[in-house]
């Protein structure tokens, strides 16, 4: 059985191919993009941009004081991009990724500081948005969110302003949002794009891009709740999971051998292209061995039951080896 790495629907790509023939030049989709974004994360404001690390780049360039990062579970491109900007950046102790706000209180921060952190740690658990953005809000710390896998949340916990005070996402290959490029950054702080925007200038964006992400919107909620289902089903079935009882568009999965395992599970559950199965430790992930299975890439026709049912007879198989 062949897995599929996720690839843009087949609507999106015409469309976009469509703008590209200039068959939809008078489309104006930079524009109904932004309102389809606003609407679907609850900002006033929204501006598209080139790629997901810009997003990041344009909200960090708008904190004044430190950047608060977790110690593991979020993405390298953080603590990359604040050290580009010259920014202070205090590491944050997690559990295997999830944020305690309490444990910010041991922390030494400047005034105007800012937590930046992913909607899922390391993709396989839903943070405790609400917990986070109040304790936040009392103290005066800008949120960021990279909700990059968790747009279209129908809880409206994950990729909401009404939460973070900015939220950012790629749509790049292969997000929820997957048109293979671009990004947007969303808020309801009207001094962000102000403040920021000679950086936002550097951010070239397109027409066929913004179509793309125009129509990838119509489904996102839908396609986000099929892969929390199905790493759902993953989890009830497959035992030493991390974050077992929470929502997660991944699997990692403990295991002291996972170096071999994870080459092993390669063979077993082959795909057309890399980045399906990993191992760890790995700062996006966890920093404890284990094996990570990235649901999220999967084609969502790989997502039946059938294909499930195959990734949980593997790995359970490797466990009783």
């Amino acid at each position: 059985m062949m897995f599929k790495f996720k690839t843009p629907k087949k609507e999106t790509r015409q469309i976009m191919s469509d703008v590209a023939l200039g068959k939809l030049n008078d489309a104006n989709f930079e524009n109904q993009c932004e309102e389809k974004i606003k609407i679907l994360t609850n900002a006033e404001d929204v501006k598209l941009t080139s790629s997901g690390n810009n997003s990041i780049f344009v909200a960090l360039s708008f904190i004044k004081g430190d950047i608060i990062i977790p110690d593991q579970g979020g993405w390298h491109g953080f603590k990359q991009i604040a050290k580009f900007l010259g920014k202070e950046i205090v590491t944050l102790k997690t559990d295997l990724g999830l944020i305690n706000p309490k444990n910010i209180d041991e922390l030494d921060i400047s005034d105007n500081s800012a937590l930046i952190f992913t909607s899922f740690a390391g993709y396989a658990a839903d943070q405790d948005i609400k917990s986070i953005s109040r304790y936040c809000k009392n103290n005066g710390i800008t949120t960021i969110e990279d909700a990059s896998a968790g747009i279209g949340d129908e809880k409206e916990l994950l990729g909401n302003c009404k939460n973070s005070d900015i939220v950012i996402a790629s749509t790049g290959q292969p997000k929820i949002i997957n048109v293979g490029s671009g990004g947007f950054i969303a808020t309801n702080d009207e001094n962000i794009f102000k403040k920021s925007s000679p950086p936002l200038k550097l951010s070239k964006t397109n027409e066929i891009i913004a179509s793309g992400i125009y129509e990838e919107i119509n489904s996102v909620k839908e396609n986000l709740q099929r892969t929390l289902n199905a790493t759902d089903y993953l989890k009830k079935h497959i035992d030493n999971t991390i974050h077992a009882k929470k929502r997660g568009v991944n699997l990692i999965i403990k295991d002291d051998d996972a170096k071999q395992k994870t080459w092993e599970l390669k063979k077993q559950l082959p795909i057309d292209k890399s980045g399906f199965i990993n191992k760890c430790p790995n700062y996006n992930r966890v920093k404890t061995k284990a094996i990570s299975i990235e649901i999220k890439n999967l084609d969502y026709s790989c997502l039946e039951k059938e294909y499930l049912d195959e990734i949980i007879r593997a790995v359970n198989n490797l466990q009783q080896a």
